[in-house]
């Protein structure tokens, strides 16, 4: 995948993960941070527990989105401490 796709698949990953998230997202620029990271995230979850979502760009929306709620998730909770 290319950057320009990592790019687009960080910031609707990220994006969505504020919309399933309560409390939205952080702006355009941290919901593509999010949803890359969040994708890192998601890859080596499914890879430790063994699912394979699947191939193409969906499957890696998916995975990234799960990756970005887990991410958004701590991330609100260490933000609330």
């Amino acid at each position: 995948m290319g950057f320009i796709a990592w790019l687009i698949v960080g910031a609707i990953a990220g994006w969505l993960a504020g919309v399933l998230v309560k409390g939205g997202g952080f702006g355009l620029l941290v919901d593509i941070i999010v949803g890359i990271v969040g994708a890192f995230i998601g890859g080596w979850l499914a890879g430790i527990l063994g699912i394979h979502v699947g191939s193409g760009i969906i499957a890696s929306i998916v995975t990234a989105t799960i990756g970005a709620v887990i991410l958004l998730f701590i991330l609100r909770l260490i933000k609330r401490a």
